[in-house]
């Protein structure tokens, strides 16, 4: 496995399954957005619900490898590939957890702003240093 300063188990539910047996590509878009969020405010203490900076998701992309299936659970790994002024750009692995085999790759890229006014504010304090480790 690629090197990740982050993990997470994430189970894969019934309903992230299609019609073709498989996880959706949306649940792959949705479990990014999730291990971001939580390394976010676990390890860099943005306060999601009243914080006064916000992260606003402006690119995303990701690469498909191989398939998975509930109940599969997947390993997240993140990792910071850029740390620029108000910006960050994520690297996200996702691995099926029995096997290791990488399913996906993700990019993600956050420009935090302020709540009230949506203009970009400088990734300062205990979330830069957060964001710093991952780099």
């Amino acid at each position: 496995m690629v090197s990740y300063g982050f993990w997470q188990t994430v189970p894969l539910r019934w309903k992230d399954n299609d019609v073709y047996g498989h996880v959706n590509n949306v649940v792959h878009y949705s479990l990014m957005d999730t291990v971001i969020n939580t390394y976010l405010i676990d390890s860099g203490g943005l306060d999601i619900a009243a914080g006064p900076v916000i992260g606003l998701c402006v690119e995303s992309q990701c690469k498909y490898h191989a398939s998975v299936s509930f109940p599969e659970s997947l390993r997240m790994g993140l990792r910071v590939a850029h740390l620029g002024r108000s910006s960050v750009r994520y690297e996200v692995g996702m691995y099926a957890a029995s096997s290791e085999e990488l399913v996906a790759e993700g990019n993600f890229v956050h420009v935090f702003v302020d709540r009230a006014s949506r203009r970009p504010v400088e990734v300062a304090g205990k979330l830069r240093e957060a964001l710093a480790a991952l780099a």
